[in-house]
Order: structure tokens, then C-alpha cells, then sequence
């Protein structure tokens, strides 16, 4: 048996642009996603702190250190620029891994910097 276990959370990004006319996605500061661990393509959860909004979509990443965190098509009509957002991925384990399981998360400054990591 497998559970669904939190792997990773950037919380309280502000998103400092929309496309809407996009395939869809979210890109993220390249260094932001390797500090929690996501990878290219993987599922997000995106939760809108402004409105409420929650939206599944993936990760691509952005320019290294830019800061960007972008919100592209159709999800750029329930999310605007300079919402702060949670971002988060979820993984698969079994009980016995969750037991010793860390999820990456840390928190983000008003400019996308990090301000702290928890785990």
C-alpha cells in the first residue's frame, strides 16, 4: 500500500506575472525548485492565499535566481500577479517510508528569496 505524502512546498511565493494565451503550466525560479527538490514537469498543487483558488497543473523551470514565479494558461484566469501562492508536491510512499519521510519546505520572501527552511 501506498500513501499520499506531502514532498515539497514553497509557501508564500508572489507571482509576478500571468500568460494566459500558454499550453499551461507554472514556471518557477530554477534554484527555487532544486531547493525543494521538483523536477521538470512534475504535478503541482497551486493555492491562491489571495482568493482561495487551488489548481493542479506542472512545474517548468524558470531563469536561475530571477525570482520569477509564473502562472501560464488557463490557471491565469483564477490567479493574478502579485497573489501569493503555496506551491506544492506530493509523493507516493508507504507507510514505513512516511515514518521517516521530510517534506522540503521553505518559505519565501516578498521578492521570492528564501527567508527559511523548515526540514
Amino acid at each position: 500500500m501506498f500513501i499520499k505524502v506531502l514532498k515539497s512546498k514553497l509557501h508564500r511565493a508572489r507571482v509576478t506575472e500571468t500568460k494566459l494565451h500558454y499550453s499551461g503550466s507554472i514556471a518557477v525560479d530554477a534554484e527555487l525548485m532544486d531547493a525543494v527538490g521538483l523536477v521538470p514537469y512534475e504535478a503541482v498543487t497551486i493555492a491562491d492565499v489571495n482568493n482561495g483558488n487551488r489548481l493542479e497543473t506542472y512545474v517548468v523551470p524558470a531563469e536561475p535566481r530571477s525570482g520569477s514565479v509564473v502562472v501560464m494558461g488557463a490557471a491565469a484566469q483564477l490567479i493574478k500577479p502579485e497573489d501569493i501562492v503555496i506551491i506544492l508536491s506530493y509523493a507516493l510512499i508507504t507507510p514505513d517510508e512516511a515514518a521517516v519521510h521530510k517534506p522540503k519546505v521553505i518559505v519565501l520572501d516578498e521578492k521570492n528569496k528564501i527567508e527559511k527552511q523548515i526540514n
